[in-house]
């Protein structure tokens, strides 16, 4: 009995990669290689490294700078110039203010009519 249930835990986890479950290895091999196109594309649209880092902030940075140094070699050993966008990249978005805070009207003199002097 006990050789059945090793022998159908063995089969059903082995079916993992089929039923869409990406390993830990798979997951690392495509953050990666997110990373290295992120990276190569800014090389090849002439953004610095750091302006690719903050365009990406949730990719892995080691990554990026892999694909940015590999585009830039392959750049200069092929002498090609850098496509600059035309399309400038979106502003930051201003930060969000609460509800209740958004709500309150202001009449100027701020939260001292609010709060009791202390003496």
């Amino acid at each position: 009995m006990h050789r059945f249930f090793f022998l159908l835990t063995a089969l059903a986890l082995a079916g993992c990669d089929q039923l869409g479950i990406e390993s830990p290895a798979t997951t690392k091999a495509r953050v990666d290689a997110d990373g290295k196109a992120i990276g190569g594309a800014c090389r090849h649209a002439a953004r610095a490294i750091e302006d690719c880092y903050t365009l990406n902030k949730k990719a892995d940075k080691a990554a990026i700078y892999a694909g940015w140094r590999e585009m830039n070699e392959y750049m200069v050993e092929n002498k090609l110039e850098p496509v600059v966008p035309v399309i400038p990249p979106e502003p930051p978005k201003p930060p969000k203010v609460a509800k209740a805070a958004a709500s309150k009207p202001d009449d100027g003199d701020g939260d001292a009519a609010a709060a009791p002097a202390k003496h």
